[in-house]
């Protein structure tokens, strides 16, 4: 019923210069600034899993040779990394090229936290945050921007299920916490980027997570372009993951109480997508003037203030903002007027330079619908540890 459906879309946007947005009073510090992670991530590159011949398998040097097709131009960055690229995943590997300081390679590949590009005839690895956020697609055409992970389906949860580390329909246990990402109670909501090997394959931050399909209802599919398939039918939709930390072993109580208050204010920007969500063509999206915001109607949550992480009103909605970014971006009718990522590092819950913060002038998610028909954006997160964002047209 649901067979493999195999089709890697990572892309690069370029996304115009931020322009400053008027100054809110309402507007808290900044939930993330420049350079930094969300407090609230999880590192989920060095989290080993049960069986690493179960999971999803990105592409490898292997796949490709020299005159491989490129999909991007883009820049090593010349304010952080090593400025090289590398034979393996790994920094510590030979390096196959050295000293690329701010020097424009192609991008045939992108992966979760490794692109594979070429310099000069060397194929080699580098890291997402190493390469600037201003690629260039050779083909604009039929290349999906850089950030845009075209997610599949949306479903719904039929009982209560496990985002599984590998593609093993082995019983876990709940407290078996290195077994599965997070659990998702019936009736929840997600998308769904792929089916491989009788598995719903979804974004678990900077990794994947799987899903068996008997734990799921109600699938719908995403229409891949901007014409709906039928009325159920979302033009795009993308599912982002929070951390569940007030249930894990040895949470004292301000843990939990700043892991529960950062839930909340998620659901409730969510709540709030969904209800501000009609936008007429012509239509401004402002996150920090009523879309999102204001922050005092939020509670105190963690979240980075000046480097430090500290409680603010609002901590938590740089991942609603973000998460809608992801959906904005499958849409070529509607303008990013302002959008900015969180530094180099990103937001650990999605890859990197898929992110948009929120919370100041300097920080806001700004957009225009220059479609010719209406869209309503829908946000759904029941508390569990999934963010759904969706939009529709409204016509």
């Amino acid at each position: 019923m649901l067979s493999g459906l195999l089709a890697l879309v990572i892309g690069l946007a370029v996304i115009p210069a931020a322009a400053r947005a008027e100054e809110d009073e309402d507007a808290f510090a900044g939930e993330e600034i420049e350079g930094q992670e969300d407090a609230e991530g999880e590192d989920t590159e060095n989290i080993a899993v049960a069986d690493p011949n179960a999971v999803y398998h990105e592409k490898t040097l292997a796949d490709f040779d020299v005159n491989s097709p490129a999909l991007y131009k883009a820049k090593i960055s010349d304010v952080i990394g090593t400025y090289s690229i590398y034979s393996e995943k790994d920094t510590k590997s030979k390096a196959v090229v050295r000293n690329l300081k701010n020097t424009p390679v192609d991008v045939i590949y992108v992966g979760l936290v490794w692109v594979i590009v070429r310099y000069e005839g060397q194929l080699g690895y580098v890291k997402r945050e190493y390469l600037t956020k201003n690629f260039v697609a050779y083909d604009p055409v039929n290349t999906p921007p850089f950030n845009v992970q075209k997610h599949q389906y949306i479903a719904t949860v039929a009982r209560e299920c496990y985002v599984r580390k590998t593609m093993t329909k082995e019983p876990l246990e709940e407290k078996n916490y290195k077994s599965y990402w997070v659990k998702l109670n019936p009736g929840t909501r997600i998308s769904i980027w792929q089916f491989q090997d009788g598995w719903a394959i979804v974004n678990y931050m900077r990794s994947y997570g799987y899903i068996d399909p008997n734990d799921l209802k109600d699938l719908i599919p995403v229409s891949p372009t901007d014409q709906p398939i039928s009325k159920e039918s979302p033009i795009a939709a993308y599912t982002s993951y929070y951390t569940m930390k007030h249930l894990l072993p040895g949470a004292d109580k301000n843990t939990k109480t700043n892991n529960l208050n950062r839930i909340w204010n998620i659901g409730h920007g969510a709540e709030k997508i969904t209800a501000k969500g009609l936008m007429q063509p012509g239509d401004i999206f402002n996150g920090n003037k009523g879309n999102i915001g204001p922050y005092r109607e939020y509670k105190l949550a963690i979240g980075l203030v000046n480097g430090k992480a500290v409680l603010s009103s609002g901590g938590g909605t740089c991942q609603v903002s973000s998460t809608l970014y992801n959906i904005i971006c499958q849409m070529p009718g509607l303008t990013i007027l302002q959008r900015r990522p969180h530094g180099y590092g990103g937001a650990s819950y999605l890859p990197i330079h898929c992110d948009a913060a929120v919370g100041n002038d300097a920080l806001n998610f700004v957009f225009r619908n220059d479609y010719d028909f209406p869209i309503q954006l829908v946000g759904e997160s029941t508390g569990d540890g999934a963010l759904l964002m969706m939009a529709y047209r409204a016509d």
